[in-house]
């Protein structure tokens, strides 16, 4: 049974910064790639960051030079690092391992 369970989320002023983590089980984790997305209030899901199990990652546009992935794979688990936040950020963020799993989303709220 895969279990993806997100931490983090927090409410936090802009310019601020967080650190979300993604504990995963019951997949062979150091082989897949492992990715974050977010979904706004009345948006679309959209992909935030990914990292392929060899390190290669791929950032939105939106996030670039500010978020940064990675991964520790004795510990299963994923990071987002958000720096320099803004109120735009605001969103549920998702653990995701293609095709299949998501976790169940950690709430990320910007505002002064």
């Amino acid at each position: 049974q895969v279990q993806l369970v997100e931490s983090g989320g927090a409410l936090v002023q802009p310019g601020g910064s967080l650190r979300l983590s993604c504990a995963a089980s019951g997949i062979i984790f150091s082989i897949n790639t492992m990715a974050w997305y977010r979904q706004a209030p009345g948006k679309q899901r959209e992909l935030v960051a990914s990292m392929t199990s060899n390190g290669y990652t791929n950032y939105a546009d939106s996030v670039k030079g500010r978020f940064t992935i990675s991964r520790d794979n004795a510990k299963n688990t994923v990071f987002l690092q958000m720096n320099s936040l803004k109120p735009e950020d605001t969103a549920v963020y998702y653990c995701y391992v293609p095709v299949t799993y998501w976790g169940q989303g950690t709430q990320v709220t910007v505002s002064s």
